[in-house]
């Protein structure tokens, strides 16, 4: 896998509504590769590649190229700044955290009243209501010479290597995009959709639009998933654990998977000789949700990347687990569009 890839698809920021950048990095990678290639009026990139052999099955693999972050709702007089968050993110770990507002480029970190001056128990979990982003600005006035309401906030990027694992933002789901990018360049042994879509962590609401406009047969979800294999956590809790694989849902709180594709997918994991394992909790959802619902209904399976941390300035995953996802889609790509399911 191109990790100088991912690397640069994890810092560029993506906050859902605001993914220009990342898309035009997945444009600039994939224009060359594929025969058809469409952004959408949601802002989805839609691509159709031509494989050794025409598709006994229409088969759509996707990924979503937005990340979470924040939207600022206001400037105080002192020139902070107010904020909503976009997508589900634990409080918990934005207090202290770098910021970068997406348009104007500044930085910022987030604040709070310090404890000494503060009424509330410090040991409760501020609400976001009683944060803000602290850009340095002498006032409300200095503020609005360089920010405007509406713009978005993404953490401050970072990326870092081991020799097994990857700590960056946004690997959720710029990992996903990264093996669809990779399916794009290889030799496809037949035609497939591949879909970038946006706004998955405010409501699935750009794969709604994309799998409506593609109308497959079959759909590969490429995703990451919360892995809880931390200390404290009872294992039978872990959902999920880094260094064992590909993870397989079978249900989550938006979708229940095709059993056959659930089942492929293991055997997929066998023939390519990596990991997979099941996610074990009916918890959370992603793009599924919307695509195996889409027009007559497709059959769909997710497979994610185990990450630690998902939703976090930095979140952490194994290399061989993203190789595994890889070689996996791939191979489970072959059956379902060759109509071997």
């Amino acid at each position: 896998m191109n990790m100088e890839l991912l690397k640069k698809l994890c810092l560029a920021n993506g906050v859902s509504s605001g993914e220009e950048d990342v898309r035009q990095i997945i444009l600039n990678e994939i224009k060359d590769h594929v025969d058809e290639l469409t952004v959408d009026s949601s802002g989805n990139i839609i691509a159709f590649k031509k494989g050794r052999q025409a598709a006994a099955k229409k088969l759509m693999i996707s990924a979503h190229m937005d990340e979470v972050g924040f939207i600022i709702t206001g400037i105080n007089s002192d020139g902070t700044l107010t904020v909503d968050e976009v997508g589900g993110i634990d409080r918990r770990v934005i207090l202290g955290k770098k910021v970068r507002l997406c348009s104007s480029g500044l930085n910022g970190v987030f604040g709070i009243k310090p404890v000494h001056l503060s009424a509330s128990n410090k040991n409760e979990i501020p609400k976001l209501n009683a944060m803000y982003i602290d850009i340095g600005a002498k006032d409300k006035k200095n503020a609005e010479e360089n920010i405007e309401i509406g713009e978005l906030a993404a953490f401050e990027g970072y990326y870092e290597e081991t020799d097994t694992a990857v700590i960056t933002k946004a690997l959720d789901d710029r990992a996903g995009c990264l093996v669809l990018i990779e399916m794009i360049k290889s030799d496809l042994p037949y035609d497939m959709y591949f879909t970038f879509a946006v706004q998955e962590e405010v409501g699935l609401r750009g794969a709604k639009t994309a799998a409506y406009t593609v109308d497959p047969e079959y759909a590969i979800v490429v995703e990451t998933t919360t892995a809880a294999d931390i200390p404290e956590v009872d294992e039978a809790k872990h959902v999920c654990t880094l260094g064992e694989g590909a993870v397989i849902s079978f249900m989550d709180r938006r979708a229940i998977y095709d059993k056959a594709m659930y089942n492929e997918a293991f055997r997929s994991a066998k023939r390519m000789g990596v990991k997979a394992q099941a996610k074990r909790a009916v918890a959370g959802g992603n793009d599924s949700g919307v695509i195996s619902t889409s027009k007559g209904g497709v059959r769909t399976i997710a497979v994610s990347l185990p990450c630690r941390y998902l939703h976090s300035p930095h979140t952490v995953a194994y290399k061989e687990d993203i190789n595994a996802v890889f070689g996996i889609v791939c191979d489970l790509a072959e059956a379902a569009a060759g109509g071997k399911l």
